[in-house]
């Protein structure tokens, strides 16, 4: 991510997303939120695999292990009832304050759509 500060916490949140999809494996997931952005949000696994554990820690996501495409086992993670909820409760901040900001940083085009 080129600004880190700029979206504090924004990571947990979009590695719920990618789960409340599907169960991946932790490069599965660096991949995926890569592709996706443009690779805007680049993580590497020193990054990911403590936002995993304290997500894991917290109830939102639970682990398993299942054999990967080369027969080793993988471990995978999966969003709980918990992580769903805490997923909708941090979308829809995100939703208030983008709007907040893109209202201060684009003025004439709330006022193009007012008038």
């Amino acid at each position: 991510m080129q600004q880190k500060n700029l979206v504090p916490g924004s990571t947990q949140m979009l590695l719920l997303r990618l789960l409340q999809e599907s169960d991946m494996y932790g490069y599965q997931m660096i991949e995926e939120l890569g592709n996706r952005s443009n690779d805007t949000f680049l993580l590497k696994a020193g990054t990911l695999y403590p936002i995993l554990h304290t997500l894991e820690q917290e109830g939102k996501i639970e682990s398993y292990e299942a054999a990967g495409t080369a027969g080793k086992p993988r471990k995978y993670y999966h969003l709980t009832q918990v992580g769903r909820q805490a997923l909708d409760v941090q979308q829809k901040e995100w939703d208030r304050v983008s709007t907040a900001i893109n209202r201060v940083l684009h003025p004439a085009q709330l006022q193009r759509g007012n008038g």
